[in-house]
């Protein structure tokens, strides 16, 4: 493999170099966007059932905004609880977009990755041609090792190209994927919660509460 490397020449580095980000962004995204530190088991429900029974002082807010991205999007909606369905929403959306924004970091530079790898395996490819062919001009075509040596490292370039293309393009996809799916689970988490919050979803469910249930319409 090391002499695979070395083939390649000069233009395996930055090949190598992009290989090593990659690796770590793929990691470091692997590790940040599990699914029970974006959205913990049971979250919703529960700050749903603090919200309904009051229990809500500012510093159990705040401990909720630190818990997760889930639980800084509701207590986003939390801050705002005594306005109107209308400002909440655009509170949850505000949020939401920073936060969406958070969870997609270092997915531009992986995509850089997957775009640069071709191009730089192409480029070690034309860096061969050109030894090659000067290796002709200098030598002529008895040399068949010179003749060799220079498609080797065009061929390994190019080789190396797609490895590291391949696999970044490929995770590139899996997470903006599942940031997506986070994102819809967050605002049906966020959604919910309104509807607890909201002041006339609560009137309106103490209205139909206090009603007597012999005073109620019967459905036909």
């Amino acid at each position: 493999m090391l002499e695979l490397v070395k083939s390649g020449g000069w233009p395996m580095i930055p090949l190598l170099l992009l290989s090593a980000v990659g690796l770590a962004i793929i990691v470091e995204r692997f590790w940040a966007l599990r699914r029970k530190a974006v959205l913990p088991p049971g979250l919703g429900p529960e700050v749903r059932a603090w919200a309904a029974r009051g229990k809500l002082d500012p510093t159990h807010i705040d401990s909720l905004r630190r818990n997760s991205p889930l639980g800084a999007l509701l207590a986003a909606a939390l801050d705002v609880r005594h306005r109107p369905r209308e400002e909440i929403r655009e509170r949850v959306e505000d949020v939401g977009r920073h936060i969406a924004h958070r969870m997609e970091r270092f997915l531009n530079a992986l995509g850089t990755i997957a775009g640069a790898g071709p191009l730089l395996g192409l480029f070690g490819t034309v860096v061969g041609m050109i030894q090659m062919f000067l290796g002709v001009m200098d030598h002529g075509v008895g040399d068949v090792n010179q003749l060799a040596g220079g498609i080797g490292k065009a061929l390994v370039c190019a080789a190396a190209g797609m490895i590291v293309a391949v696999p970044a393009l490929v995770f590139h996809r899996y997470f903006r994927a599942r940031v997506d799916g986070y994102i819809v689970d967050m605002e049906h988490e966020a959604i919910q919660l309104m509807d607890v919050i909201d002041p006339r979803a609560r009137r309106a469910a103490a209205a139909v509460a206090a009603v007597p249930p012999d005073a109620q319409p019967v459905q036909a």
